[in-house]
């Protein structure tokens, strides 16, 4: 692909398009930078920008008419809808991509590519450390927070690069074929953006959408919407699932992991894995599949599975206090993802969920909440939502609380030897702080203070 000399429009001024800029003007690109947020909002970065050599319209989108731009790339936090993604798409040029696409086309490594509503990090996480174990040099990035385009072409073709997808990323995909395409699941989430499930699904489906055979595609069995999937796949579909036995693929089963495959091979015991919890017992299915298909040994697998700790902000045990575990599920980002971290603990919860909802029903989350917790504690914007969800389905020991520090102080006072305080909002964090990792880490000072 060919960008010297040619006009860019970057859209979106986030860590994903300051990455495209920096990526365009060292390959001689003409680059404008636009943004809704006014020069006074981004001045700093302005600044740091427009000395890079970066033309800056800001606070007005400009026109796409014409010659103006030989492309558009837009940020995966920016709507399609926007004036100069709309026109471009509706006029069928200058050619539309995202960073995702930019960085696949200049990608010379084998590419794993993991998206899915819930378990995208911890899975990406866990592959990225299955191949660092087998002696791979290889490069974690994409959604779970470091741009793909800021490194792909430091990796060769005996590299690996296992990235994180959302989504957003995937809808401006066009030539995007990974070796290796994941789907972990597929639950209800940014319908808020979507409009409907089954936008959202057509959207996540894209991951595999250009792949040729030999390539492969691996799915969970155990959900309906991916298992669906298989029959539109260009590769070779392997599944995996917990509960059921299959013919062909990685399975979990009187406490062990199994490749079924010619034969049974198996890989490790359910009760090495470090991780808590049922969904993350699938996690590791995927990261097995994903092994498997890319000949890791049995021995480096089973060695991983058996050391990797998780994530931040994923069920991350944060203290112990007077008996009471302390947990941040901040990540737990919709209702789905908090039902999975109720599921994970087999003793009494006082929950702390809310913030801005996407959009999504809480009435499941609210039935989880009735059979899991003994306290709930509202916070957020949107955490009277998930009040009224569980008023309805007749919970009532709810607390509201007006602020975080007021939140962890309720858990605190009411949460009793032997039980869990678990912080899993089944919203965003965008209606408080500026991300997930924000509400996160401010949970955890809070905690800690609550030990000194």
């Amino acid at each position: 692909m060919e960008l010297e000399g040619k006009k860019v429009l970057v859209v979106g001024a986030g860590k994903s398009g300051q990455a495209v800029c920096e990526f365009l003007i060292e390959k001689g690109s003409l680059v404008t930078l636009t943004d809704s947020r006014t020069r006074e909002q981004m001045a700093d970065l302005a600044a740091m920008l427009e000395n890079r050599g970066v033309k800056l319209a800001l606070g007005q989108y400009p026109e796409v008419s014409g010659e103006a731009y030989d492309l558009v790339v837009v940020s995966p936090g920016v709507p399609l809808t926007v004036p100069p993604v709309a026109k471009a798409l509706s006029q069928g040029a200058p050619p539309v991509m995202g960073e995702m696409e930019l960085a696949y086309r200049f990608s010379r490594a084998p590419l794993v590519a993991i998206t899915g509503t819930n378990g995208k990090t911890t899975t990406t996480s866990l592959v990225g450390q299955l191949f660092r174990d087998a002696g791979y040099r290889t490069l974690v990035a994409g959604n779970i927070g470091l741009p793909l385009v800021s490194k792909v072409e430091n990796y060769s073709q005996e590299d690996i690069i296992v990235a994180e997808v959302s989504s957003f990323q995937l809808e401006t995909t066009s030539q995007f074929a990974p070796k290796v395409a994941v789907i972990l699941n597929l639950t209800p989430d940014h319908l808020d953006r979507h409009g409907s499930m089954e936008e959202y699904t057509k959207a996540k489906a894209r991951i595999f959408a250009q792949q040729k055979p030999g390539d492969f595609t691996i799915l969970n069995y155990d959900d309906p919407i991916t298992r669906k999937l298989a029959d539109s796949c260009p590769g070779e579909v392997i599944f995996f699932s917990k509960k059921h036995i299959l013919e062909k693929g990685i399975i979990a089963q009187k406490d062990k992991i199994m490749v079924i495959d010619n034969g049974v091979t198996e890989i490790a015991g359910v009760t090495s894995l470090r991780i808590p919890g049922g969904h993350n017992l699938e996690n590791a299915l995927a990261a097995v599949a994903i092994g498997h298909a890319m000949g890791v040994s049995k021995e480096n697998m089973a060695h991983t599975l058996s050391t990797f700790r998780g994530v931040a902000h994923r069920l991350e045990h944060v203290a112990t206090l007077g008996g009471v575990d302390y947990v941040n599920d901040s990540k737990g980002t919709n209702p789905d993802a908090s039902i999975k971290a109720l599921e994970a603990y087999n003793v009494p919860i006082v929950l702390i969920a809310g913030g801005k909802n996407k959009g999504i029903d809480f009435t499941e989350f609210a039935r989880k909440i009735k059979e899991k917790a003994r306290v709930l504690i509202v916070v957020g914007k949107d955490g009277y939502q998930i009040e009224e969800a569980a008023l309805t389905q007749g919970f009532e020991h709810i607390l509201k609380a007006k602020d975080y520090e007021h939140a962890v102080e309720l858990a605190h006072n009411h949460a009793r030897s032997g039980e869990v305080v678990l912080l899993s909002p089944a919203c965003t964090s965008w209606d408080m702080f500026k991300n997930f990792e924000e509400r996160g880490d401010l949970f955890k000072e809070l905690v800690l203070k609550l030990k000194s």
